[in-house]
């Protein structure tokens, strides 16, 4: 998307002076700049990547694709409206989506965000879910974790009021007070009322930027009011304190942009998002969750369930796309069929066709991870893993001997197996791809399609493995 050219050579000599004093301004939206920060750019990056890791280990993340996908897009087009003065090239924006009801949504330093399913389900519009990811945007982008750090501790304690920034940040308001449990960060600390005004100037900039009404985030506070229950403050607002007249000051804000004619409201990828998500299992409330982390001693929120496990099987599964798509995480990069899903684990990764997933896993599909090999050479540790698969799959049997082959552009094997899947009646085909990491470790992808199918399938496995690049 384009990004407007809002001066004009026909400006009044009020117009220049106001673009001359207030650099981020336009027709005279209130100026704010970077707080002052002790902290390197790279503070907030290694302070958000790990506390993104302990968020990622105590909440329940959505392996939902779709839903991902999405939040993605607007989290990239919100992104790329930063203005130049406020962006950090070096910061990496990632957004993952937290399956619990209550309306919430935080960033952490250096770009990790998250969004509550239940902030999704409770706006109106694309505008008003975008608005909250916007202020959030703007509080990484002004860097007011480690701003605030600098401000409210000396040199010698900084780094500890850091950790209780953060804390406040993932655990603040109402969840905060049900999560403290948790961990050691029980002290609840908010954005100051300052940062918050800014946060809210800087957000309406970015939605008038990236082509929505910057009015939807102050209506959003208005319908996060109206849906919060018992008179009770939402999560969001409640860690999020209100600097006085925010509806008005938002508002007036907004008045000063210049904005789209037809900004972007309800979208067609908005409604179907909405009604998928209405469409899942409830979500759990904080305050369940709280009680489920406490009655497994603090067990990962997020093994407690496969990603796959919510699928629904189908007797008829669509044949691959011969149009692909990347997925690409930290460790590999793969080309995949565009109509196929992804799923996240800790150690794997599926993907497979609508119908294909459930909770006894796939019919159609792939799974990539890697597996620990104890030092063993590359043809003891891919016969131990089989061994170990086989065990685990007791319908399937081994038919020949492991071949070798290419995988990720690496010398490896490929060993085939089949049985009668329990999950469709009838026979599959499953090819295990082994290859081994720099580490030493096993990498291994394993291929699974009906056998009277696998004819459709072949060519599109044989791509996927073929186009795998390792970052190890």
């Amino acid at each position: 998307m384009k990004m407007r050219n809002y001066t004009r050579v026909a400006m009044s000599l009020a117009m220049v002076w106001a673009l001359g004093v207030m650099p981020m301004a336009i027709a005279g939206q209130t100026r704010i700049s970077m707080p002052k920060n002790r902290y390197k750019v790279q503070d907030d990056i290694k302070l958000g990547r790990q506390a993104s890791a302990e968020v990622s280990r105590q909440f329940p993340i959505l392996h939902d694709s779709q839903t991902k996908r999405y939040v993605e897009e607007v989290g990239r087009r919100l992104v790329a409206a930063i203005p130049a003065e406020f962006n950090h090239p070096e910061f990496n924006y990632e957004f993952e989506v937290v399956n619990a009801s209550d309306i919430n949504a935080f960033a952490l330093p250096g770009g990790p965000m998250f969004v509550n399913r239940g902030m999704i389900e409770a706006a109106k519009n694309e505008g008003e879910m975008a608005g909250v990811m916007a202020h959030e945007i703007s509080h990484v982008a002004l860097r007011h974790a480690t701003a605030q750090a600098t401000k409210q501790s000396s040199i010698g304690n900084q780094l500890g009021t850091i950790g209780l920034i953060l804390g406040g940040a993932i655990l603040g308001g109402q969840g905060g007070a049900q999560l403290g449990a948790m961990g050691a960060q029980v002290i609840q600390t908010r954005y100051s009322r300052d940062y918050e005004t800014q946060a809210d100037i800087l957000g309406a900039k970015i939605l008038a930027n990236a082509g929505y009404d910057p009015h939807d985030l102050a209506n959003m506070f208005r319908t996060i009011e109206q849906q919060s229950k018992g008179g009770r403050a939402p999560e969001w607002m409640s860690s999020h304190p209100d600097p006085g007249n925010r509806f008005e000051k938002i508002n007036r804000e907004a008045g000063l942009l210049t904005t789209s004619r037809n900004p972007i409201k309800v979208t067609r990828e908005f409604s179907r998002i909405q009604e998928r998500l209405r469409s899942m299992p409830r979500a759990r409330t904080m305050a369940e969750i709280q009680r489920d982390y406490q009655r497994t001693g603090g067990a990962s929120q997020n093994q407690s369930q496969s990603p796959i496990a919510n699928g629904r099987y189908s007797r008829t599964v669509e044949i691959p796309s011969t149009k692909t798509r990347t997925y690409s995480n930290s460790a590999m990069s793969v080309d995949i069929p565009d109509n196929w899903q992804d799923f996240n684990a800790s150690t794997q990764i599926w993907f497979a066709p609508e119908g294909a997933y459930g909770n006894e896993g796939i019919t159609h599909g792939a799974m990539v991870g890697a597996a620990r090999s104890n030092g063993a050479n590359l043809n003891d540790a891919s016969r131990a893993y089989v061994g170990e698969l086989l065990q685990a799959n007791t319908y399937l049997r081994q038919t020949g001997a492991s071949q070798r082959a290419t995988v990720a552009g690496r010398t490896g094997y490929a060993t085939q197996l089949s049985g009668r899947s329990s999950v469709t009646g009838r026979n599959e085909v499953v090819t295990i791809y082994t290859a081994q990491l720099r580490s030493g470790d096993l990498f291994f992808v394993a291929t699974v399609a009906p056998s009277d199918e696998a004819f459709r399938y072949n060519s599109a496995f044989r791509s996927m493995v073929s186009s795998i690049r390792l970052n190890d």
